[in-house]
């Protein structure tokens, strides 16, 4: 098939760091190409795809850091795809509402995988607001919260994990990932070291002024007290060595998380899971199995002292099982083949 994948301007594909769209963005585009597809990946020109690609910015626009506001730069990646349309069987748009019109616009099927939040605006409204394009859940959870919408499947994420050898385990320590945002949790990943005794190891980006405020008054007075090691953000092997070696990595986001990347990552690795009961968590976590699915940080504290009766070849294997690059590739592939009986799309 002749498939256009459209990536958000933000970061490159795949990127250089952490980023969680653009990674998932990359094993499509490599697997579909090593599948025998005709890929072509719209995306900023720093990408690193050997395929087909189509700048839609020069490079990443948070490559430097924080932008506030790329909504322009948004709406012109859609507009270079629209004016490519005719040359494609499917369109898979990662720019959640931003590709909406396009969808709408386009002479070919179009489906949208959502990455965000939908329990709220502007995702949640802009769904209700075209109700007949044609959506990609990334768990059940997140679809929930907009019933009414064109959902066509859910499809969990699927990463790579040749080559990701099983973590050593067994270290004195808890795995924070993530983004210091305040509904990330950590605030409340500290309060369950501090009431559980054990040290934190904080892999963070701060990016804009609420991480910054999260990372002043919560992460440095606690690792000023010892309880916390901060390590700044770390690079893909860096963080498999970080989640590889401690005894579980913790996820209490205060928010309906759509997925959660670094659940896969830790869980392939063999190393549990501390996991708030929101989200996509629970679909990902079976408590007592993958590790434990807890209310709070109490529950949470209470958790890690059960963590080491958990069998890590067990959580490592049901992980590649669940959640490898190819269950995500065919569930893909069986959505393009379908793509054009549920997609809208109008005459150009």
């Amino acid at each position: 098939m002749r498939i256009a994948l459209v990536a958000p301007p933000l970061l490159p594909v795949p990127p250089v760091r952490y980023g969680g769209v653009e990674r998932i963005v990359g094993v499509l585009a490599q697997g579909l190409v090593e599948r025998g597809h005709d890929v072509t990946l719209f995306a900023p020109g720093d990408s690193g795809f050997n395929g087909k690609l189509v700048a839609t910015v020069p490079q990443g626009l948070w490559n430097d850091g924080f932008k506030p506001d790329p909504g322009e730069q948004f709406l012109h990646s859609a507009d270079v795809v629209l004016a490519r349309a005719d040359a494609f069987d499917v369109i898979h748009n990662h720019m959640d509402y931003y590709g909406f019109e396009m969808a709408e616009k386009s002479p070919v099927p179009v489906i949208s995988t959502l990455h965000g939040r939908t329990d709220d605006d502007p995702l949640g409204g802009e769904i209700r607001a075209h109700p007949k394009v044609a959506l990609i859940a990334i768990s059940d959870s997140q679809r929930s919260f907009v019933p009414e919408g064109n959902w066509i499947a859910t499809i969990h994420h699927g990463l790579d994990f040749t080559g990701v050898e099983p973590g050593t385990g067994g270290g004195d320590y808890l795995a924070w990932v993530g983004r210091l945002s305040p509904d990330k949790g950590i605030a409340e990943t500290v309060d369950l070291a501090r009431r559980a005794r054990i040290r934190l190891r904080v892999a963070a980006k701060v990016l804009d002024p609420r991480e910054q405020s999260m990372y002043d008054n919560v992460v440095a007075p606690a690792a000023a007290e010892g309880i916390v090691e901060f390590l700044g953000e770390l690079d893909e092997k860096e963080r498999d060595a970080l989640m590889g070696g401690a005894l579980a990595t913790v996820m209490l986001s205060n928010w309906p998380e759509p997925f959660g990347l670094v659940a896969i990552e830790s869980l392939a690795l063999g190393t549990p899971l501390i996991a708030r009961r929101s989200g996509a968590l629970p679909e990902i976590v079976t408590n007592g199995i993958d590790g434990f699915v807890v209310d709070d940080a109490a529950q949470g504290a209470e958790a890690v002292a059960h963590i080491a009766g958990l069998d890590r070849a067990q959580i490592r294997q049901r992980a590649l099982d669940r959640f490898s690059a190819a269950r995500m590739l065919d569930d893909y592939e069986a959505v393009y083949r379908r793509a054009a009986e549920f997609a809208v799309h109008s005459d150009p």
